[in-house]
């Protein structure tokens, strides 16, 4: 099935948004702060153990990526 989002851990998401280009910036408290030069957004990524899809889907739409793009990386 085409669209389907694995649902990941936040370092697992760390890790694929890094492969995407984006960097750590900074830490706050349990959430990484990403950013990548030209994108309006800062990624704010908590380090749980499991992501809520709700949570994935926004990182998403602020990266500018596909699911099925998320889940090559």
């Amino acid at each position: 099935m085409a669209g389907l989002l694995r649902l990941c851990s936040g370092a697992e998401a760390v890790r694929k948004f890094q492969r995407a280009g984006w960097t750590i910036s900074r830490q706050k408290g349990s959430h990484l702060m990403m950013t990548k030069p030209g994108y309006l957004y800062t990624l704010s990524i908590p380090q749980h153990k499991e992501l809520g899809p709700g949570i994935l889907k926004k990182l998403l739409k602020q990266a500018d990526l596909t699911p099925e793009e998320f889940n090559k990386l």
